[in-house]
């Protein structure tokens, strides 16, 4: 295959790059590859991490071919971002398309949303800073179901984004969010042009939800990304941490599917990142990695599959155990949480 355009001679493993499968992602004319990085766990979101760890876990990963990365303000609350810029050192910018989001921020609840434009232009401003470069490949409206009004990020986030882009600090628009419903919405409502959508969870051993909006997402030309396959946790040995939204049955049965993987001698991590690469329709994988055997672990399974056994037991997980969840995403749980918000 040939090259795609991140290649850098010198500094890219050739013949890993040329193993990555690359997509075209929508009609932003970039060649994303099938697996990108997420950089969640670069900070203290998901437990203990440590800088130099990040760093040699990202090194690895676009050097194999990996070439988007994405972060986010409200990841450890500026922290991920910090983290990722001094991550970012001795990779030429060629290399990758850096993502990062704007509207959501800090852990205090009456500060954690705010999609006006002051604050949207500020975070601009911040991430470039931290991140440690000269402009943003993709920027992203986050969770945008919990802005107060659609309105608000339609009229006053996407409009900032797009002055962005206009004047060459960021080169795509993006929205992220939970229910895939709400992102189709404002897609649609939307004077900006948006470029690309990120679906988190809706797409997994759990739910397939995002699987209802492709053929929508695909007529409007947008670039797909399929976060967080592994449920924020919940389909990891380890399981999820305790600010969990999913209500107490989806963790139950999430449980009983990782005692039933532990008899068999099978990881239910490897099984739920192999179910996300064989769906037809996202262009890439958002898996959140911060160390080198994450990253060795999911380079794996994209280009070894699973064995016969851990087929049999995947499709045991679907038919006997996933098979009872009658509800498997936490919209309601969101939704009460909203009702919070100031």
């Amino acid at each position: 295959m040939d090259l795609p355009p991140t290649f850098v001679t010198g500094f890219h493993d050739e013949e890993a790059v040329r193993k990555m499968k690359y997509n075209r992602f929508g009609a932003t004319g970039l060649l994303v590859s099938q697996l990108s990085i997420g950089t969640g766990g670069f900070c203290l979101q998901y437990g203990n991490y440590s800088v130099e760890q990040c760093k040699e876990t990202l090194h690895k990963a676009i050097k194999a071919g990996v070439n988007l990365i994405d972060t986010a303000p409200w990841y450890g609350h500026g922290v991920s971002e910090e983290v990722l810029g001094k991550c970012l050192e001795g990779i030429p910018r060629q290399a990758y398309y850096l993502a990062t989001k704007v509207g959501r921020y800090e852990a205090d609840p009456q500060l954690m949303f705010d999609f006006s434009a002051s604050k949207t232009r500020e975070s601009i401003e911040t991430s470039l800073r931290k991140l440690g470069v000269d402009y943003i490949d993709l920027l992203q409206a986050h969770d945008i179901e919990f802005a107060k009004s659609l309105d608000i990020v339609i009229n006053e986030t996407l409009p900032v984004l797009d002055d962005a882009r206009r004047i060459g600090k960021i080169k795509f628009i993006g929205v992220t969010g939970y229910p895939v419903s709400t992102l189709a919405e404002c897609i649609s409502k939307s004077n900006v042009k948006i470029d690309a959508v990120l679906s988190y969870s809706r797409l997994s051993l759990i739910d397939s939800t995002l699987k209802d909006y492709l053929a929508e997402f695909q007529r409007n030309h947008l670039g797909i990304i399929n976060a967080a396959g592994l449920c924020m946790g919940l389909l990891t040995s380890g399981g999820p941490q305790s600010w969990h939204p999913a209500p107490q049955h989806i963790k139950d049965i999430c449980l009983e599917a990782n005692e039933f993987c532990k008899a068999n001698n099978v990881e239910l991590a490897k099984l739920a990142t192999y179910y996300c690469y064989q769906q037809a329709g996202p262009h890439t994988n958002l898996i959140g990695m911060n160390t080198v055997n994450l990253v060795d672990a999911n380079l794996d399974v994209l280009y070894a599959g699973i064995t016969d056994q851990e087929q049999q037991v995947l499709h045991e997980l679907q038919t006997r155990i996933f098979s009872k969840l009658k509800r498997g995403n936490w919209e309601v749980e969101n939704n009460k949480f909203k009702d919070t918000l100031p």
